[in-house]
């Protein structure tokens, strides 16, 4: 170990020498990281041992993985001259290795390695979010306090690497922390010339730093993002945020939302933004978390552009419980006159017990039956009209080419306490996000870190990385016959506890960056925002952009495939691991829905995962309101790789989505059969079945023919949550895995209507025809569904 130590500080004299960074203060000392055997713990203290005026320094110890087990590394600044001080220890070990108790026993005993520090080992977040290739990037740069002319020698630093110092210092007693732009070629320079490095993270202060900034600072960040933006086209599809309105002249927004394109339900409000809310929903629709777009120096080229449709009258003026359902029909229809041949997603974070409005509990799914306001947007989805009076609202004849696709909010808690997962199950989705047509997004965070506040110093984030959001509700409480929203999860931001555990709140740097209104009289362009509201309109843009690679697809296909990226968080796979049952399985998908939806998995084949998409019209049913066709679709994969691929494990996720005519009568609400006008299923063939005899099998289910059912082995261990959990609701996901051989002799995917009694009894019309009055279904109902899979 001394030799490696020893080789560790002249590899580091050697580089300083050939550094040409020149400063006026140099480093006078080297970055050395000691690593630990597997699941053994360093000796810390002694790694610091605080003697003399000039010492070796721990500057941050952080985990990582190998083979499964935990190795613990530390990193240590060793100024010249001390670094006799771990040599000694070294060589008294080895001196007395041959006694019971060697001494500095318990420094050596754990050391594996040392060696010469690199920028990875500074960098404190989690591995996989260390800056991929060589591109320049925004770092947060942790320095040790000493004379106070860190910052100085840093921006002497950068300025001879050719990298760019951030706007603002946060200084706390023993650190100070600032933001460079460099690439990661630059900043390990860094290793060579300054002695008061102590670590390196993933930036999380645009949040903090740009919110607080002064309004003229940020139009200074605005007008410089505004400026390496380009817009969508003018045809380009929109995110359509029904809301309290936008600013539209926002530096940020006005390239993509044009004033033609920003409508109010009452003629008589004005189409600006109010309150606030719809241009903070506006600016997380069109970019995102700003934070990340300010941090990055590159080009922007947008994909989309935005419409805003006013549901929310200025004050003292509020909209009726009753009038949700009609006014959320009139948004839909005004920027449908304004733009009918736009493709476009609705994003609505308004809900029946929102924080915008007084509350009012008698519209919110107790048990996730459906209300007015949901039994419209499930109408305004499946293509239907409405025609809204001072005394009814009355569903008209559907449009198959008029299907909408509506994200709603899964809505917020509103009581927080230390357990916030149990909290979250405790309270109900929000009217209208029961829906069972629409996307409802749910929140989770990533953000853990409270940075810059010292109004929050010593406070702790209540969830941890990768968790649940604290704000997010949930459908653990619905009945099980109602569907399970909500149905994926995005960022939403965190909440923080009080160091007594008394008292919640929200810092800045646990929220998301976005566009302000000019409100009261401010000039301030950017502010935070978060909760489901947030990561709804992320959700908005992120399917927006899916439209525009993708412009063929249907509203239902759409759904399908951006709740088909979405992945469960390392955080929520725990909690799965844990569940004993399908049952206890299901109930953790009523919290985090499929998980974390991603862009990039929703528009190409990524890591070795095809997507097959089909999307299709079936005619479930004949002129009596049985069932008389189903699909079969032969998956055309490689059989003979996956056969020579053996006992691999592999997976295959099947989602099929489509969309039901609501039924919105009182008495439909008892069971899902009376308020869906159809139920459809999907089945996999079985290992040795052949082709024949899965057609009759599901014959047999779909047709409800009474000749004899081939008899199978079946395979439900299998399937993630199984057949008899994945069915509610008009979109339904599972996984299945098992091995390649396995998997080979699957090929083949049907989807009818299911045939069961209780579905069957309360069939109404498909979505694009009228119940006639008989009640029968007419001849050659048709419904438009879309299975996916995504065998890995």
């Amino acid at each position: 170990m001394s030799s490696e130590l020893e080789a560790a500080s002249a590899a580091a004299l050697a580089r300083r020498a050939e550094s040409a960074v020149e400063i006026p203060a140099r480093s006078a000392g080297i970055y050395v990281t000691f690593e630990s055997f597997p699941d053994l713990g360093l000796a810390l203290e002694s790694l610091d041992p605080l003697r003399g005026k000039r010492h070796p320094e721990l500057l941050s110890v952080h985990p990582a993985q190998e083979d499964g087990r935990v190795i613990e590394k530390a990193t240590v600044y060793i100024p010249d001259g001390t670094l006799g001080h771990f040599l000694t220890r070294l060589h008294a070990y080895v001196e007395t290795a041959g006694l019971e108790k060697p001494r500095h026993r318990q420094l050596v005993d754990s050391i594996r390695r040392i060696g010469l520090s690199s920028l990875r080992e500074l960098w404190t977040d989690h591995p996989d979010t260390f800056p991929a290739g060589s591109g320049v990037v925004w770092w947060e740069v942790w320095l040790r306090r000493g004379d106070g002319q860190e910052i100085a020698r840093l921006g002497e630093f950068a300025a001879g690497v050719g990298a760019r110092l951030g706007p603002r210092i946060l200084e706390f007693a023993n650190r100070t922390v600032a933001l460079i732009e460099a690439s990661p070629e630059q900043l390990a320079q860094a290793l060579d010339v300054l002695d008061h490095l102590a670590e390196i993270r993933q930036p999380r202060e645009p949040a903090t730093v740009l919110a607080a900034e002064p309004a003229a600072e940020q139009a200074q960040w605005v007008a410089d993002l505004a400026a390496r933006t380009t817009p969508a086209r003018a045809n380009a599809p929109t995110a359509c945020i029904i809301d309290t309105g936008a600013h539209q002249p926002h530096p940020l927004l006005t390239h993509s939302l044009a004033p033609a394109d920003c409508h109010a339900c009452d003629p008589g409000w004005k189409k600006d933004d109010h309150h606030g809310h719809g241009t903070e929903m506006a600016g997380l629709a069109l970019y995102g978390d700003l934070g990340a777009a300010f941090l990055s120096s590159e080009p922007i080229r947008l994909r989309h552009r935005l419409e805003s449709t006013k549901i929310l009258p200025p004050p003292p003026r509020v909209n009726t419980a009753d009038s949700y359902g009609a006014l959320t029909a009139t948004c839909a229809s005004l920027v449908e006159i304004a733009a009918p041949n736009r493709r476009r997603v609705f994003s609505m974070a308004i809900s029946a017990d929102s924080e915008l409005e007084p509350r009012d509990r008698t519209l919110g799914p107790v048990l996730g039956q459906p209300s007015s306001w949901s039994a419209a947007v499930d109408a305004l989805a499946a293509g239907l009209s409405i025609d809204a009076s001072a005394s009814r609202v009355t569903f008209l004849d559907a449009d198959e080419n008029a299907h909408r696709l509506f994200l709603l909010a899964a809505g917020n808690v509103d009581q927080f306490e230390t357990d916030h997962l149990a909290r979250s199950d405790l309270s109900p989705v929000e009217d209208p996000g029961q829906a069972w047509n629409a996307i409802t997004v749910g929140a989770y965070t990533e953000l853990d870190t409270i940075d810059g506040d010292p109004d929050f110093t010593g406070w702790t984030a209540v969830a941890p990385r990768g968790e649940l959001s604290p704000h997010s509700r949930t459908s653990v409480t619905f009945a099980r016959a109602w569907p399970i929203k909500p149905d994926l999860v995005l960022e939403g931001g965190n909440i923080a506890q009080s160091p007594a555990g008394t008292d919640f709140d929200t810092p800045d740097s646990l929220q998301l960056l976005t566009t302000r209104a000019p409100l009261r009289g401010s000039t301030r362009l950017l502010t935070v925002s978060g909760m489901t509201s947030a990561a709804t309109a992320q959700v908005a843009g992120m399917g927006a952009s899916i439209l525009a690679e993708y412009p063929g697809l249907w509203p239902e296909t759409l759904r399908a495939l951006i709740v088909h990226s979405a992945e469960w968080t390392p955080a929520m796979r725990q909690q799965f691991e844990k569940a004993r049952t399908k049952r206890d399985r299901v109930l953790l998908q009523r919290r985090y829905g499929m998980g974390v939806p991603d862009l990039g998995r929703a528009t190409r084949s990524a890591k070795d995962s095809l997507t097959l998409i089909v999307q299709d019209v079936i005619s479930p049913y004949d002129t009596q309101g049985r069932m008389r066709e189903m699909h079969l679709h032969q998956l055309p994969w490689p059989t003979e790789a996956l056969l020579d691929l053996g006992a691999a494990d592999v997976r295959l996720r099947v989602t099929l989505s489509y969309f039901i005519e609501p039924n919105p009568g009182a008495r439909g609400w008892v069971r899902r059969y009376s308020y869906a006008s159809h139920s459809l299923r999907f089945d996999v063939r079985r290992r040795s079945e052949s082709r024949d005899e899965f057609r009759k099998r599901i014959n047999d289910k779909a047709l409800a023919e009474e000749e004899r059912r081939p008899t199978s082995e079946s395979d439900s261990g299998e399937w993630f949550f199984g057949t008899d959990s994945r069915v509610v609701g008009s979109l339904h996901t599972d996984i299945w895995q098992g091995s390649a051989a396995d998997l080979a002799s699957r090929g083949a995917i049907a989807e009818g209507a299911a045939a069961s009694g209780a579905d069957r009894r309360g069939v109404h019309p498909p979505a694009v025809l009228r119940e006639p009055a008989h009640g029968s279904v007419p001849e050659g109902a048709r419904v438009r569904g879309q299975p996916q899979t995504d065998p890995a």
